[in-house]
């Protein structure tokens, strides 16, 4: 009688067990064809912010360019696909991901330990900062200053990431405003909507250089990060081969051509 009911018993753990187990295993124990499917349908879908020079933006004639752009339709030609770019909404970018609307993130996209937990990125190929932008005749001179004033960053950005880790900021500004894009963000600043806006370091030096406005970058930056491009968890053969890909452009010339045609420099860090 015992034996039966433990042989029973021990039945009975195992059937508990084996949907734990694929449950445990999720999708980075599913084959991965990522590489495969991408190339038997012919086009690589990239989803960015449409509104992040120099990075992905609409220029003048309502085309989308930037500098990931140039970096992706040369990892495309190369890949032997045609490139399709996506606008998602930036707060929603993970969800149209995993839902397969777009086969990468790649938009000035910042590493943080939680993205790389829940997606694959390739290595980091851009260094950058979160920076407080302000009005040249603000009277804003250092952090400090920012006390009792009013904050606006991108909705779902590491810009909220770096001021939420920063709560002796936080607490003491008066409001902090989340908006669609960060363009918005900057027409808000030059129409004294708000104070500051909280922002990558690339982007922001990048608009006051291109568009004259009066804004100042303060020297005391919130945190340093690294760009990088996120791909689902499990297409990890996609990501590294755009991963070998982005190396070899390195190493031939074409990322630092790239580099300098949107920063007058050669800023990037692939293979270095």
């Amino acid at each position: 009688m015992k034996k039966t009911f433990r042989l029973v018993a021990a039945l009975m753990l195992l059937v508990f067990a084996l949907p734990c187990a694929f449950a445990l295993g999720g999708k980075d124990n599913a084959t991965d064809n990522s590489l495969e499917a991408l190339k038997a349908r012919g086009q690589f879908v990239l989803g960015l912010d449409d509104s992040f020079p120099p990075m992905g933006f609409r220029n003048e004639a309502n085309e989308i360019v930037g500098y990931d752009i140039d970096l992706a339709k040369e990892v495309c030609a190369r890949l032997g696909v045609k490139l399709v770019v996506q606008p998602i909404d930036w707060a929603a970018k993970e969800q149209e991901l995993n839902t397969g609307k777009i086969d990468c993130i790649w938009n000035g996209f910042t590493m943080t330990p939680e993205r790389e937990q829940a997606l694959a990125f390739t290595k980091p190929y851009l260094d950058n900062a979160q920076v407080i932008v302000v009005r040249a005749d603000s009277g804003i001179k250092t952090v400090a200053d920012l006390k009792g004033k009013k904050i606006g960053l991108q909705a779902g950005s590491s810009a909220a990431d770096a001021l939420d880790a920063h709560p002796e900021i936080k607490q003491n500004v008066k409001q902090v405003i989340e908006l669609k894009d960060n363009l918005t963000a900057f027409m808000d600043l030059e129409a004294k909507g708000v104070d500051a806006v909280v922002i990558d370091m690339v982007v922001g030096n990048y608009n006051i250089k291109t568009s004259g406005k009066n804004f100042v970058v303060l020297s005391e930056s919130l945190a340093s990060e690294k760009y990088g491009v996120g791909f689902r968890r499990n297409d990890k053969l996609l990501r590294d081969e755009v991963q070998k890909i982005l190396e070899e452009m390195a190493k031939d010339g074409t990322v630092a051509a790239i580099s300098n045609k949107w920063f007058g420099a050669d800023i990037s860090v692939i293979g270095k």
